[in-house]
């Protein structure tokens, strides 16, 4: 579009110039008439002042034939230079047009986009408004209530555990209170780690000093807040180490994170006080922000999974065992089965050569003296050959002797 509207100006910027070469050939040819004109007048003049006298009336019906001829010439000639101007400017015209119509639909383009750039910067706009709204609320609440600080930082404590693959109740617990000799103690989580242990983590979020430097205008003023946020974070830390959890609560690790929900509430005290984190830790405290506490419990939330595919194969192994054994049992019985079933074989066969031997001739007697009650013949039992199958996939040898 910007390379036909470049050359419709150049095209129009020509065409305007043709008419202005037009124009000026026009103005020059008037100009010349003009001053034809003006030298028949003034040799009128002369003729009429030489010759007045002597041809009078003659001169003047010559002069006025001459006039009327002359304005006829003239006239003619300057009607068909304005027919051919016409002619040299009607494509010009309908450039201008073509021109005009193509700035007509840039403009309607135009407006389109800048009503649509208008409606989207009218949303990010309210958008703005909302985030700064609700960022005012939460200021506010931060800055008056105390307990709302509390449970905006336990809350945020408990997504990141919970965003990590731990679950409350099983990985780690909350609010839990223990009485001792100073008083009662109730840190924010307790997270259960493997073999018995326990990670206590405590959520601090004083932040009114922070909010007042981010507010300050003047360097000087913003530098005396953040130092007095990194001074709030050292004391926190101070009072929290001096809680000594690790004595107070059996098998816990023998240090206790102190949580900062935010990376920027950190880093700026840190900035401020570069020995914060080494001073804290001297003192069994853990200084904690998102970012490296969703690292700390996914590891405890890794070594949990270890833990219980560790306990999930020893199961498997003691149902192993315990299944072997069941089937070392059963064999025993199937085994004295078979030989049982070889036994009553073996009682069978006897039983049924003593029948064939001592009874069953004295039965063929009965028949050859033609006596008979009118049933069915006696008809031989048959001997079985077949032994048990004995059992050989099943090395019972090496297991205890099962119970009966």
């Amino acid at each position: 579009m910007e390379e036909e509207l470049r050359a419709l100006r150049a095209e129009r910027q020509q065409l305007a110039e043709a008419k202005a070469g037009f124009e000026r050939g026009e103005d020059e040819r008037r100009r010349s008439y003009e001053e034809q004109l003006a030298n028949l007048r003034e040799i009128e003049a002369k003729l009429q002042k030489t010759f007045g006298e002597l041809a009078g009336k003659a001169l003047e019906g010559a002069h006025d034939s001459f006039l009327k001829r002359a304005e006829e010439r003239f006239g003619h000639a300057g009607k068909q230079n304005e027919e051919k101007l016409k002619a040299l400017l009607q494509p010009v015209e309908a450039t201008l047009k073509r021109y005009e119509e193509g700035l007509s639909n840039v403009e309607k383009e135009r407006v389109g986009s800048y009503r649509e750039l208008r409606e989207a910067v009218e949303l990010v706009r309210s958008g703005q408004t909302q985030v700064r709204e609700e960022t005012a609320r939460l200021v506010n609440a931060l800055r008056s209530s105390p307990k709302a600080r509390g449970r905006w930082g336990e809350q945020s404590l408990r997504n990141v555990l919970e965003q990590a693959g731990l679950s409350a109740f099983a990985d780690f617990r909350t609010e839990v209170s223990i009485d001792t000799d100073e008083g009662r103690l109730r840190p924010d989580v307790i997270v259960r780690l493997p073999g018995g242990r326990k990670l206590i983590i405590d959520a601090k979020c004083s932040l009114n000093a922070f909010l007042d430097a981010s507010e300050a205008v003047d360097d000087v003023i913003r530098s005396a807040h953040l130092k007095a946020h990194a001074q709030s974070i050292r004391n926190h830390a101070q009072q929290l180490g001096g809680k000594n959890y690790w004595d107070q609560f059996g098998d816990a690790a023998d240090y206790v994170v102190m949580y900062i929900p935010g990376e920027h509430f950190l880093t700026a005290a840190l900035e401020q006080d570069g020995g914060l984190w080494d001073w804290a830790f001297e003192r069994r405290v853990l200084l904690a922000t998102p970012t490296n506490l969703v690292a700390l419990a996914r590891t405890v939330a890794s070594v949990w999974r270890q833990e219980r595919l560790a306990e999930e194969a020893a199961e498997i192994a003691r149902l192993g065992k315990e299944l072997h054994a069941r089937l070392a049992t059963m064999g025993a019985h199937v085994a004295r089965l078979g030989r049982n079933l070889d036994l009553a074989t073996g009682a069978y066969n006897a039983f049924v050569g003593s029948l064939e031997s001592q009874v069953m001739t004295q039965a063929k007697r009965f028949e050859a003296l033609e006596v008979s009650s009118g049933a069915k013949e006696i008809e031989a039992l048959p001997v079985i050959d077949a032994t048990p199958r004995a059992l050989t996939k099943l090395d019972t040898g090496e297991l205890p002797e099962a119970a009966e």
